[in-house]
């Protein structure tokens, strides 16, 4: 019987903190329900945003 171990816990702690925290953000300066839902969404993709300004700041 094989075995087989994934060893990728810690970026999934690190993905889940940055949600926790960018959810924290986004809905914080939300201005009504639907913004809210819109910063839980934007929360989910935040690695997204993270890279997009990386690359606009470096001039990629």
């Amino acid at each position: 019987m094989k075995t087989e171990i994934h060893q990728n816990a810690p970026s999934g702690a690190v993905y889940g903190l940055g949600l926790i925290g960018a959810a924290i953000y986004f809905i914080s300066h939300a201005a009504g329900f639907w913004m809210c839902v819109l910063g839980f969404l934007k929360a989910i993709v935040w690695p997204v945003f993270l890279v997009y300004e990386a690359f606009k700041h470096f001039g990629m």
